[in-house]
């Protein structure tokens, strides 16, 4: 188990953040277990075929054990709210020789490796400079094949998830935003406690604040990042995380359904997450016009609200849209 004392400072300083990096490191462990990987075996098997044949995944998936701890180098805790893949990335590039030898003797005390690393590991102690920028390399080709065409698609989900917990720590204050979070997350007034699957620590966060970070493949449980070279971070699987490879339409309620038809039904069940009018189009099989035409019925009728993102409009479900989506969840 793991620990964070809170000061009062420390709740007024607790943020949320996205973190691109983290989601590439965290999808490396669904890869190395899929016996493991439970809901993302739909994108498991949309990798299948050889599109990572000329990725050299030996080293990153030698230190993304699905069970235990992960060089922190890999997954720096973002400054931003939403930090960019290329920003966080660069941030592993230069890790310090000296980090990376440090988080290796972690690694081996985490694992019990008492003689040689595996061969694809050794360079990380060796010449670790050279190494973190080969993995680099290959971590890069990794994003822009495994990742980066879900992005908009997993980002989304965890911009509602940061939605949905901020509205609750503003509404409940913190035993209501961390009583929520996973029941693995304990919160009892000021210390927050965390179960992981390695020898617990105390971080007392000293006026630092807590970094929380939702994640789309830190399934089925949270992470933390302790060590103090770090911001305090936890890591923890972002809500409605299973619906997040459905194909569209599974939980349509029944009752609203009656009233505004089966597809705007539907569509404000796919709600819950921002979504682009592509993205209703494909999940509920619209064309394009037709999923333009009821997202802009329902905003008209104040249930869904609307945002650009870049070159996007993101569409999600307003509270009143909410209360109606929760009255009729029987399916049909």
């Amino acid at each position: 188990m793991a620990s964070y004392e809170f000061r009062l400072e420390d709740l007024a300083r607790t943020r949320f953040a996205i973190s691109p990096m983290w989601e590439v490191a965290a999808s490396l462990r669904r890869l190395r277990d899929p016996a493991q990987a439970g809901i993302h075996l739909p994108w498991i098997n949309e990798l299948r075929g050889g599109r990572l044949k000329d990725v050299d995944l030996s080293a990153a998936l030698r230190l993304a054990e699905p069970v235990g701890y992960m060089p922190d180098f890999l997954t720096p805790p973002p400054s931003t709210p939403l930090a960019r893949f290329e920003d966080e990335v660069e941030l592993v590039r230069r890790t310090t020789a000296d980090q990376v030898r440090n988080d290796m003797r972690l690694f081996r005390k985490s694992h019990r490796i008492r003689g040689d690393l595996p061969a694809a590991l050794h360079p990380f102690e060796s010449s670790p400079t050279r190494a973190v920028k080969s993995l680099v390399r290959e971590l890069e080709r990794y994003w822009h094949i495994a990742i980066e065409p879900n992005w908009q698609r997993i980002r989304a989900l965890l911009e509602a998830d940061i939605a949905h917990r901020a509205k609750q720590l503003t509404e409940g204050g913190p035993a209501a935003l961390f009583d929520d979070l996973h029941p693995a997350i304990r919160w009892h007034d000021p210390t927050l406690e965390v179960d992981v699957p390695f020898k617990g620590h105390v971080s007392n966060l000293r006026g630092r604040g807590l970094l929380l970070v939702p994640s789309a493949f830190a399934w089925p449980g949270p992470a933390v990042i302790t060590e103090e070279h770090w911001q305090p971070t936890l890591i923890y699987p972002a809500r409605a995380v299973a619906t997040l490879w459905d194909t569209g339409g599974e939980s349509t309620p029944a009752a609203l359904a009656n009233v505004i038809g089966r597809t705007r039904a539907a569509l404000l069940a796919e709600l819950e997450a921002p979504r682009s009018t592509t993205d209703v189009a494909r999940l509920l099989n619209l064309t394009p016009g037709g999923a333009s035409q009821h997202l802009t019925a329902l905003r008209a009728a104040g249930l869904a609200a609307a945002r650009r993102e870049g070159r996007s409009v993101l569409y999600v479900r307003t509270p009143l849209a909410d209360q109606l989506v929760a009255a009729g969840t029987d399916p049909l």
